[in-house]
Parts: C-alpha cells; structure tokens; sequence
C-alpha cells in the first residue's frame, strides 16, 4: 500500500460496492482499498491482538536488517526478552498469564551438585528448599508441616482451628524428634484380649503401651506384645493388666535420651519396644525396633537454634487474633503469617505493627500484595516477608 498511515478496519454494515472479508458472523469493511490490501489489512490487525512480547521484538528486527551481517548474526543468538524488559518497561501496558510467557534455557558451565536452592522465608528464617505451604483451610496441620521441615521448607497451620487445636498443632512440630513415635496408640490395663485383637487388625502392628488412663502422657504401666498374648483363652474375659509385662521389669529411657542412645539400647538388650518416660514415669515417647531401618538423617532439616522444626501459623486480622498471636508465641511458632486476601487494608496494618512492637523477634508475613504500592505499606509497617 502507498498510504503511510495504517489501514482503517472497521465492523459494521457493508454496501455491496465495498470489498468485504466475512469474518464468522461479522463482516470486514475496508473503505478504500483493495481486497488483498484488505485481507492483509485483517491480519495485521489479528497479529496485533496478540499480547505476546514478541510483538515488541519487531523493531529490534527492522534494526538488525539495516546493520552489516556480521552484528544482525551476533543479534540473533539473544533470544526473548529478560525479565526487566517484560515487566519493567515503561512502554509495557500488558498483563501476562503463565500461557504468555515461556523460559528459555541458557548456556551452563556446572553440574547438579553445585546447585543450591538456599532461599529466605523472612528477614531471618532461611530454607533449603524454598517451598511453604498455604495458610488456606485445611491445607496444613502438623503431619505436613513436619514433613515440610524435615525436607528443608516449612509448613504454616492453618487458623480455621480453635485456638487449642491451633496450638497443639504447633507443639505436635516443635516437640517432634525424628525416629521417636510421639503420638503411639495407648491402651488401658482393663482392655480386654478381645478388643486388643480388633486393635491390632485396624491399627495393623501388635505391641502396645498401657498406660493409666490409656492416653498419651499418662502414667505408663506396663507394655503388651504378641508374644504376651499368644495361645490364650478366654480372651473376651482376660484383661490386658494381667498379662502384659509390668513396668517394673520393662526397660525405659528418660525423656532427654538422644536417637541413636535409644537405637543402641534396643539393639544391645534386643527389645521390640522402647518406652521413653518422664522422671515421674509419664509416657511421652516410643522407639520401636522396626522403625530403625526406616530412620532416615535429613540434612536440610529446617530447625531452630535449639534443634527443634520450625513451623509457621496463620492468624487473622480481627481482635480476638490477638490472643491467638500471644498464645502462639508461647507455643514456640517460629513465624506468623496474616492470612486475608487483601494485605493493603487498615486492619492488617494495625495486626502487623502490634505484633512486631509486642514480639520483636517474631517473624510476621504480610500479604496478599499483587502492587508495589500495597508492597511498600506493608513494609512500612514492619513485615519481615510478603506474600
């Protein structure tokens, strides 16, 4: 075409006189011009719909054409566009979804294990692996974010609990040591040989600690196993407490025993089990034999300066979370995050500035942000990490 403006293409009406492109249900009009015109015309503007970057390299080809051939070729092997162009160009007015943008791999000078994905959580929590889970309900409770912990990231309990669930969940974490069962189904002395049985075949293993009351953190009294029970009669009639073996002939750990301590033990006196009690005799762990091969050592272990997992929770931003900040604390949580959809609102704001001028040294995320701008109050605010 001659004209040096682009060609007008409009929708509408078209006379008969007027060349025309059906387009489904609409047709084409280009005033003035020639079919073919047109129908590039048409193209031209389908190409200009798309909002990929590559629409803004044209230029930069128009450049390399009027260059000698030597620098166009040195052009050429710069593919895409970095980050900084895409997202930080003045002249960018487009948003991007994850089918608009694709990676493009470059030229590598070192192997896999010099790679590391050390990453910050907060100002001060650091991850091996950099993954964290949501906040969202029910995502995360204290078997994921042990998990998580072990293998480098860290999990976040989630706040649609109530508080006492909440901070269970957060103790369960910080209380955890790999290789010791912490939460070992527990019976009473009156149980019965029957009901054991039915036990066993939904629990799937047979030994069992029986402790006072027959829960977890009471008094232990003895310990039952398979071989305790085998060729019995009457075994809807005979209790557990008389047959099982007594503590006092059973051989226990104290509490501040380490792993591969515990490990030896069971090796050398060739236990099943190992009861790990409190000085006053209350039952708070268990080792078994069949879990040592099973142990694994997780040298990315997320972990406070006091050995224990970390382990993040999420608060809300009315009142009442206040109570639930402070009892968090008292929990051992090593980081709190304000869930809500909106970071950028005053109440969030509010939350985050009580909590760092009450707990200095807790770590507090803000978020969501999606702005520099809802970003930049945030931080103003105090937070130590954004989401």
């Amino acid at each position: 075409s001659r004209h040096k403006q682009p060609c007008i293409v409009c929708v509408r009406s078209c006379p008969a006189q007027t060349p025309q492109r059906k387009m489904g249900a609409e047709t084409v009009v280009v005033q003035g011009v020639a079919p073919v015109v047109a129908k590039e015309a048409v193209k031209s503007q389908t190409r200009d719909r798309s909002r990929s970057p590559r629409k803004a390299a044209q230029p930069e080809t128009d450049a390399k054409m009027t260059q000698d051939a030597d620098a166009a070729s040195d052009l050429d092997l710069f593919d895409g566009h970095s980050a900084e162009d895409i997202f930080r160009s003045p002249d960018g007015r487009s948003g991007y979804t994850y089918d608009d943008l694709i990676c493009l791999p470059g030229h590598i000078a070192f192997g896999v294990h010099d790679v590391t994905l050390d990453a910050n959580f907060t100002r001060k929590i650091n991850l091996k692996t950099p993954i964290v889970s949501s906040p969202m309900d029910t995502v995360t409770e204290h078997k994921m974010a042990i998990a998580m912990a072990l293998n480098g990231g860290i999990g976040v309990i989630h706040t649609n609990l109530s508080l006492e669930a909440q901070i269970k969940e957060v103790t369960n974490v910080k209380r955890y040591k790999n290789g010791f069962i912490l939460d070992p189904v527990c019976i009473t002395p009156t149980t019965t040989l029957a009901e054991l049985d039915d036990l066993r075949r939904k629990c799937g293993f047979t030994g069992f600690p029986v402790t006072e009351d027959g829960n977890m953190g009471s008094k232990l009294m003895g310990l039952v196993t398979k071989r305790d029970t085998d060729f019995l009669d009457n075994r809807s009639s005979t209790s557990v407490g008389s047959i099982m073996k007594k503590i006092g002939d059973l051989t226990v750990a104290d509490e501040c025993i380490e792993l591969a301590a515990a490990n030896m033990i069971i090796r050398e006196k060739k236990l099943g089990k190992l009861p790990i009690v409190t000085k006053g005799g209350r039952l708070v762990a268990l080792v078994a034999r069949t879990d040592i091969s099973k142990q694994a050592e997780f040298p990315l272990a997320t972990k406070d300066k006091n050995g224990s997992l970390m382990v993040a929770a999420a608060i809300g931003t009315r009142l009442a979370d206040r109570d639930r900040a402070r009892a968090l604390v008292a929990a051992g949580v090593d980081a709190i995050i304000v869930d809500s959809s909106q970071g950028d609102s005053t109440f969030q704001h509010d939350i985050v500035r009580w909590m760092k001028a009450e707990f200095p040294d807790l770590q507090v995320i803000g978020g969501n942000v999606v702005t520099m701008r809802q970003a930049k109050h945030l931080i103003d605010c105090g937070v130590d990490a954004l989401r």
